[in-house]
């Protein structure tokens, strides 16, 4: 009997269902990224908050933070690229030879904030529905 009640007793500590991901922190970070678009400082914190819980997130939400720091650094590329040109473009501009430049370079750089936006919202979606992000290596959306 004393066989039967322990059997019975760690048969009631042991979990049932599976408890799921945590969805708060890559949540977080998803919208310190969007906070990020007026300050700044925020996409830092939330870079490094994803760095950070990456390496012990599940198998979902490792997407999710493959997926914001990749969003970043893509960002950042584009947006050095596309502020180099305007940099350029401006001391050309005084002679005209420039302003293809300027604009090539705004252009870039708005794009890529909206490109980032909308990156971050499609990712708040697929959390939202508690799935993985499907394409997290991606360029596209």
């Amino acid at each position: 009997m004393t066989q039967q009640a322990a059997t019975t007793t760690a048969d009631m500590v042991s979990p049932a269902a599976d408890v799921g991901e945590d969805r708060t922190l890559p949540g977080a970070v998803y919208v310190l990224y969007l906070v990020g678009l007026v300050n700044g400082l925020t996409i830092v914190l939330g870079l490094i908050l994803a760095y950070l819980m990456k390496g012990t997130a599940g198998p979902k939400a490792e997407t999710h933070y493959d997926y914001l720091i990749r969003t970043v650094w893509m960002s950042v590329g584009l947006f050095l690229i596309g502020g180099l040109l305007f940099v350029m473009g401006l001391p050309l501009s005084i002679i005209l030879i420039g302003i293809p430049a300027l604009v090539a370079g705004a252009a870039i750089m708005a794009v890529t904030g909206v490109w980032f936006t909308v990156r971050c919202i499609v990712g708040l979606v697929y959390l939202g529905r508690d799935e993985a992000h499907p394409r997290p290596k991606t360029w596209l959306i």
